[in-house]
Parts: structure tokens; C-alpha cells; sequence
């Protein structure tokens, strides 16, 4: 009996243990040591210039993880960092406050280019700015290397300078397939050129890979940095239920192919320059958004259909072909559909074999289709505008335009956003 009990007692289930950690030197000391299932608990404090290497192996049913004591009170500022370069790790509570604009990359899911991360977490953290970059700073918060990393309930706000807040990088071991949900992205102020998106998944080098991401139920809210928000540069990424308010940008498919864009909301409440929907390259689908009141132009019209440069450089602009554009609802947008933007000499390639059907407009001010280019690779169907003006003469059997409707008769239903609620942190920094 008694070596049966024994038996038994050695084969249970492991719970893991917990180390309690005050300073840097203890923590080296229980990475280390780290099993899996252990938890490795931060406490109360400042943080300040330390570079964290987070770089156990944990397992799927036994992750290992680093969490705050009390959320918001491991507090680290200056120049510190954290890398996340092993397995089945989550970071939990951490509080990024104000880091020194010279820090290139903040966060990273890698311990250096040669041991990426995989199927790791980060979670109920935030990272806020009130420190102003120079001209010369260039910095990202988070990046993503590796495979199958979950970031959510995160906060990221107040970014200022030259680079994109939240990269996810891919090539060699950087395979993607992450999830990226119900995070906070807070102001961002205005660059004014080109290198201040909130979000990248790729870019133009690896852009024909398959990201495979899945961004969905984030809040975005005045990140203004430049004409993309969102900029895609991969393929097979979804974007979805996701919240755009007074957004100064768009969710840009720049690269790649395959995307689906499904069931966001962009309210623009009529600030300056808020945008939608931009669309180039092969194969995708933009369905079930809801965009209103928002005033961009050009590149940040509510659904803008590009035109392609022949032969394309990675860099450049590939045509737009088999886009399906369907069931989307556009109210009271300044600039609702334009198809044919180019911003180069070369685009001579118009959008060919796709799909606009479903959709309604309502713009009593403005008018709805504006065509730089001839829509013969166009299909309409089962469209329902409505307004001051279609903008393209003899129109298609697939659009019913109203010009004369009363304003009483129509009843606009505001599509449901994300409650800030249950978005980003958890917790209320101190």
C-alpha cells in the first residue's frame, strides 16, 4: 500500500512555483531556475534602464510567467527593455512609463536575431508616452517575431516620432499566424511623412509571405501618425470587429494578398482627415464595415480602390484584382467610393475582375462614386445609394440611385463599437 501511495503522490500534476523577485539580480536568478508552470512575481517598484531577457521554455499546458505583483506598480522607465525569447511564456501587469524616445525597439518577441519566440503572451500591460521624440528617433514599442504570439488587453498610447508603434515581423523563422485583440491604441500625434503607422503586419520585402494574423476587437482612437493606421504588407491576414474613432488614416492593404477585412467600424464624427478602407493588390474582401462622417480624401476616401503600376517593384502598387467589396455600409462620408487613385505616372493599371455588391451609401452632400479610371473591370451588384449625386453618368444595372430622399425617412443605425471597457488594461496606473 504504502509504495501505491507513493506512486501516486510522484505522477500528480505539477502545480508550479512561485518566485518573488525585488530586483534584477533575483530575477536572472529565477529565469534561470524557471520550470514549467512556475510564475515569477514582480514586485512593487521602479524599474529604471534595466533590459529584461525573459528566456525560459515553458510548455502549452505548462506556460511560464512573468507577472506584477499588483498591476501598474512594476513600473519601468528610461531606457529600459524586455525580451521574450523562448516558449510558452506570458508577461502579465507590466507598466511601460515614458521610455526614453532613443530606445529603438521596447518590446520584442525574441531574445536577439538568432532565438526568436514562439506561442507566447503578452497581456494586461500598457505602454504610455508623454516624452516628445527628436527628429532623429526612430522607435517601435512591440515587436513580433517567431510564431503564434497572442497580444491583448493591452494599452498604447501617446507614441510620438518616427516608427510604427506595433510591428509584426516575418522571413525565415518569423512565421506569424499571432492574435492581436481587444488591446487600446491611444493618441498618436501627427509625423507628417511616412514611418508612423499604429500597426504593420510585414513589409514590402516579405509581403507575398502569409502572415496568417488575426487583428481583431482593438480600439483605435486618434492615432493620427500618418495616411495608415493599419498598414498590411503580407497575406492572409484578417482585420476584424475592430473600432476606428477620429482616426487621421486608414486600414491600408498596401502589400500582399488574400485579406479580409470584416465588420469594423470607422466613425470620423467629421474630424479632419479621418479615413477607411484602402485596397490594393489580389484577392481580397472588404465586408460588413461600417464607415460614417468620415472627411479624407484621396488616400483616405472610405473605400479607396488603387490603380497598379505594371511590373511592379515589392515597393510600389500591384494591381487590384479580384476585390470584392460587399454588404458595407458608408453614411454621410465626404469622399465614399473612389475608384482609380494613383499617385505615380506609371499606374496605368485600372482594377480588374472584382466585385462591389451589397453595399449602401447615404451622402446627402456629397456625391458617392468618383472614377479616375474607366470601370470595365467592375461588377455592380445589389448596390443602394443614396444622395446628392451618383458621380458617374449611365449608371450600371447594379446600383439603385434615390437623389430625392427626406432626411426624416432615414434611419441610420450606428453600428456598436468595442466598449472602452474591455479594451486594454485591466488595471489603473498609478
Amino acid at each position: 500500500m504504502r509504495s501505491l501511495i507513493l506512486f501516486l503522490v510522484l505522477t500528480g500534476p505539477v502545480l508550479g512555483r512561485e518566485f518573488s523577485v525585488s530586483d534584477k539580480s533575483e530575477l536572472d536568478s529565477a529565469i534561470s531556475n524557471a520550470q514549467p508552470g512556475d510564475t515569477l512575481v514582480l514586485q512593487d517598484g521602479q524599474w529604471r534602464d534595466q533590459k529584461i531577457e525573459f528566456t525560459c521554455q515553458g510548455n502549452e499546458s505548462l506556460p511560464i510567467t512573468l507577472r506584477a505583483a499588483n498591476p501598474g506598480k512594476v513600473v519601468f522607465t528610461g531606457t529600459s527593455t524586455l525580451r521574450i525569447g523562448g516558449r510558452h511564456l506570458v508577461v502579465d501587469g507590466l507598466f511601460f512609463k515614458d521610455p526614453d524616445p532613443s530606445v529603438s525597439d521596447l518590446i520584442q518577441f525574441r531574445k536577439d536575431s538568432k532565438q526568436s519566440a514562439s506561442h507566447c503572451r503578452l497581456t494586461n500591460c500598457a505602454v504610455t508616452s508623454t516624452l516628445a521624440a527628436s527628429s532623429s528617433d526612430e522607435s517601435r514599442w512591440v515587436g513580433l517575431y517567431g510564431e503564434g504570439h497572442r497580444v491583448d488587453h493591452c494599452s498604447f498610447e501617446g507614441k510620438s516620432g518616427k516608427g510604427t508603434t506595433f510591428v509584426v515581423w516575418l522571413g525565415g523563422e518569423n512565421v506569424g499566424g499571432h492574435r492581436i485583440d481587444h488591446n487600446y491604441f491611444g493618441y498618436r500625434e501627427k509625423l507628417g511623412r511616412n514611418g508612423g503607422e499604429t500597426i504593420r503586419v510585414g513589409d514590402s520585402a516579405t509581403s507575398m509571405l502569409r502572415g496568417n494574423c488575426l487583428v481583431e476587437n482593438n480600439r483605435f482612437e486618434k492615432c493620427n501618425g500618418e495616411a495608415e493606421c493599419i498598414s498590411n504588407k503580407s497575406c492572409g491576414n484578417v482585420y476584424r470587429a475592430n473600432a476606428f474613432l477620429e482616426v487621421s488614416g486608414t486600414l491600408t492593404l498596401r502589400h500582399g494578398n488574400g485579406c479580409l477585412v470584416e465588420n469594423n467600424v470607422f466613425l470620423g464624427s467629421n474630424a479632419s482627415g479621418t479615413g477607411g478602407i484602402r485596397v490594393i493588390g489580389e484577392d481580397h474582401i472588404v465586408r460588413g464595415n461600417f464607415l460614417h462622417r468620415l472627411t479624407g480624401d484621396d488616400a483616405r476616401s472610405a473605400i479607396t480602390l488603387m490603380m497598379g503600376i505594371p511590373n511592379s517593384r515589392p515597393e510600389r502598387y500591384f494591381q487590384v484584382k479580384n476585390a470584392r467589396v460587399e454588404n458595407n455600409t458608408i453614411v454621410e462620408c465626404k469622399h465614399p467610393i473612389l475608384i482609380g487613385l494613383s499617385d505615380d505616372e506609371n499606374a496605368t493599371l485600372e482594377p480588374i475582375d472584382s466585385l462591389i455588391v451589397g453595399n449602401q451609401v447615404w451622402s446627402p452632400k456629397y456625391e458617392i462614386v468618383e472614377a479616375r479610371c474607366e470601370l470595365d473591370g467592375i461588377q455592380w451588384s445589389e448596390n443602394r445609394f443614396a444622395g446628392k449625386s451618383l458621380g458617374i453618368s449611365d449608371p450600371p444595372a447594379g446600383i439603385t440611385f434615390v437623389s430625392e430622399v427626406d432626411p426624416n425617412q432615414v434611419n441610420i443605425v450606428i453600428r456598436e463599437v468595442i466598449p472602452r471597457s474591455e479594451v486594454g488594461i485591466h488595471w489603473i496606473a498609478p
